[in-house]
């Protein structure tokens, strides 16, 4: 008997059919499962799904030209007179991201301008014909191009994975980098770097320097990418800062800080610019953001002695399928898990105040004996790093070694910004010349003699207490210095540049050591672990009723490009900037249910919270529920640090909650599902499986119920039936 896509008969055996019915019948049925599997086979070629390799490759189109591709994005270059990239395409629908050429990149050396690869004269920007190529010519004063040399991608710097991880996907791909030179420059080469990843429509681009020979030079700014990028706003009228900045190109890069804890504020290198040369654009005034241009802003400034070499900002272009904002933050999501395997551990952590050893020791303790991993002494703790007398590393390596001998890994906070030091440390104001201005008033230089003192002093205490995890309020590199007398920078004109180079530095020293770094700024791409999910610190001197829903709303809000290992929460054990007794959690035992769901809120989303107070339990009762949630947590661990598909947004008036996914996992999906009302929640509700990878049927087991199996919509979602208890929660698993 024939069945539909449901299962079921189409008709039973007794029912007689006319001919021509049945054969109208039976072209339904073959295009109804034509159409299932077409749409099923789709999941299966989804690039985001894992399922099919894209691997990268160099092609050689002619002795002039060749191609970097890896069947998702492509770029195409132009060899001589000198070297052009005309072709920037997205091969997943076939549009081209470039209008038009220019340079590969522009250098600022000694106050003077160079242009990097070829020149062409075009009276038309809005399209580009291959056929002009014929007109490229060499510009004298640019940047000459010498060869090219491929080789694989390599880890850009040593990172020791030292806890508990999600699942990364190794940065594989091939690397190709065009050598140039310029002949008033001697002993100077310039390199530009392309990497092609596998697996994921993106590309990363960067430039080094370095000198041979007797000649020094002074850097004064890089600009190693300008693309004269489709204009997709059509606006006749409009200024370029408030036009939409963004379309099928999303650009990030290793210049990144503002404290907002989101990627787009943070990246301080992307400038999207007018361009009035391109006269055949909508806008009346030219004013379309038509070029993109990657620098800092307050340029480089730094001398490049012979034998020095220079590494300029890293950008990482990775192209969009869609315009819909779910599928392209899981597609950042797979980029970070990619570029930057590192922030995927996810180590098990409380947040302790303390006052004396002994409340160490007995954190120390009650952490192992609920499962917790880690131990971070918190901000207001008697904890100081920058003590390097002996006797303050003999007191921190002792109470190191006792958490280790217990399994557990052991960090503190250290304070740089927001704090004063002195005249002669503090970052100098350019506009009154005197200490303050800076990101949070005041702060010392990092380049100052003190700065530099306190680099050194973080080193020694972590190589020589063994200390785990570092985490770091600042420093922030919006902070230029004015000084001419700190030893690390010359002046303004390299303040800001070095610094921020000396932070990487240390984080980049501590990944290699396999210490783990919580910072709150955009630091991940040159070695930070953590950042903060992004909330307003007086919330939580609210109720514990408000937390419950703000903290979900943080969650949500904050998982659309983050992994859930990406971002911390908070949970105040004690009294947190105010708040009455309605507001914290001590006693434990008095609040245990509230206690129970904010950690299964959090724990639920795959996310670390600070839980900052004297202790994790304070009775046997409250130890078992920490006990309970942790084991739940390790159980469903790999599906917890899945990627997160919004489900609905809390807003206190219906149920709200999410669901991470993961194709490759055991479990492909676990939903959290929570009720903010005081009435219970019965209802069926729609829960999208796309991205789990499922096609045709799944099993759901609701909590520790029986599985039951569900055939999919052709949507690839399936309605169930749930209940929520009133105040409280419930969550599932796919398989």
């Amino acid at each position: 008997m024939l069945k539909n896509i449901f299962g079921r008969p189409w008709l039973s055996a007794p029912v007689l059919l006319h001919r021509k019915s049945h054969q109208l019948y039976s072209l339904i049925l073959l295009f109804l499962i034509f159409s299932f599997n077409a749409f099923a086979q789709q999941s299966k070629n989804d690039w985001l799904l894992f399922d099919k390799s894209y691997p990268a490759e160099l092609i050689k189109t002619s002795e002039n030209e060749l191609t970097i591709s890896n069947g998702l994005v492509q770029r195409s270059f132009y060899l001589a007179p000198n070297l052009v990239c005309y072709d920037f395409k997205n091969l997943m629908n076939g549009e081209q991201l470039l209008r038009s050429v220019l340079p590969e990149a522009e250098v600022t050396i000694d106050g003077k301008k160079y242009a990097v690869g070829g020149k062409l004269e075009l009276p038309e920007k809005g399209y580009f014909l291959k056929e002009w190529l014929k007109d490229l010519e060499k510009g004298e004063n640019n940047f000459q191009y010498q060869s090219y040399k491929v080789s694989e991608i390599t880890p850009h710097f040593p990172t020791k994975i030292a806890y508990w991880t999600g699942k990364p996907l190794p940065a594989k791909g091939i690397k190709i980098s065009f050598t140039y030179a310029h002949p008033e420059l001697t002993g100077l080469t310039l390199e530009i770097h392309y990497e092609v990843f596998d697996n994921l429509p993106l590309i990363s681009k960067y430039l080094t320097m370095e000198t041979q020979g007797n000649n020094s030079y002074q850097i004064d700014q890089v600009k190693h990418e300008l693309l004269a990028v489709v204009e997709e706003e059509s606006a006749v009228v409009g200024a370029t800062e408030k036009m939409k900045k963004q379309h099928q190109l999303y650009v990030e890069n290793n210049f990144a800080f503002n404290n907002s804890m989101q990627a787009e504020l943070s990246n301080q290198a992307s400038h999207w610019k007018m361009d009035s040369s391109y006269t055949s654009q909508v806008n009346y005034n030219y004013e379309t953001p038509a070029i993109l241009e990657i620098y800092p802003e307050k340029g480089i400034g730094i001398s490049l002695e012979p034998g020095d070499s220079f590494e300029s900002i890293r950008s990482y272009e990775l192209v969009l399928d869609s315009y819909d904002r779910e599928r392209n933050g899981l597609a950042r999501k797979k980029m970070y898990r990619t570029i930057a395997p590192w922030v995927l551990q996810n180590p098990i952590f409380m947040h302790l105040v303390s006052k004396n050893d002994e409340q160490v020791k007995t954190a120390i303790e009650q952490c192992v004996a609920t499962g917790y991993e880690a131990l971070i002494l918190s901000f207001g703790s008697h904890i100081n790093m920058e003590d390097d007398s002996p006797e303050n590393i003999a007191r921190w390596k002792s109470l190191a070694d006792y958490a280790h001998e217990r399994g557990i890994k052991i960090g503190g906070y250290s304070l740089f910004s927001s704090r004063s030091i002195n005249a002669e440390t503090d970052v100098i104001s350019p506009i009154t010349g005197k200490p303050g201005g800076a990101f949070f008033g005041n702060a010392p230089c990092l380049a100052s003699e003190w700065g530099l003192d306190y680099l050194q002093k973080l080193k020694s205490f972590y190589s020589e207490t063994g200390f785990d995890i570092f985490e770091n309020d600042g420093p922030y590199p919006g902070d230029v210095c004015a000084s001419t007398s700190h030893p690390g920078h010359h002046g303004l004109e390299d303040s800001q540049w070095v610094q921020i180079n000396l932070q990487k530095g240390l984080y980049q020293w501590m990944n290699r050591e396999g210490i783990y770094i919580n910072a709150p700024d955009w630091y991940f791409l040159d070695g930070s672990h953590k950042i903060a999910l992004g909330y307003r610190e007086v919330n939580f001197s609210l109720s514990r009723e408000q937390q419950k829903i703000l903290n979900r709303q943080n969650i949500y809000d904050a998982t659309w490009e983050k992994t859930p290992s990406m971002g911390w929460g908070f949970v105040p054990l004690t009294v947190y900037q105010g708040g009455g007794a309605d507001a914290v959690l001590e006693p434990l035992s008095e609040h245990l249910t509230d206690y129970k769901q904010l950690m299964m809120q959090y724990y639920g989303a795959g996310v670390q919270a600070c839980y900052r107070g004297p202790r994790l339990y304070d009775t046997e009762e409250t130890k078992q529920v920490v006990i309970d949630v942790i084991d739940w947590y390790k159980e469903y661990r790999d599906i917890l640090n899945a990627d997160i598909v919004r489900l609905r947004r809390a807003d206190g008036r219906d149920w709200d909650g999410w669901m991470h996914m993961d194709p490759k996992g055991k479990e492909k999906g676990l939903a959290m599902l929570f009720n903010p009302t005081s009435e219970p929640i019965k209802k069926s509700i729609n829960v999208p499986l796309y991205y789990s990878g499922l096609a045709q049927t799944a099993k759901i087991q609701i909590e520790d119920g029986a599985a039951k199996s569900y055939q999919l919509n052709r949507d690839y979602s399936v309605d169930i039936q749930i209940e929520i208890p009133a105040g409280g929660y419930t969550w599932f698993v796919v398989e």
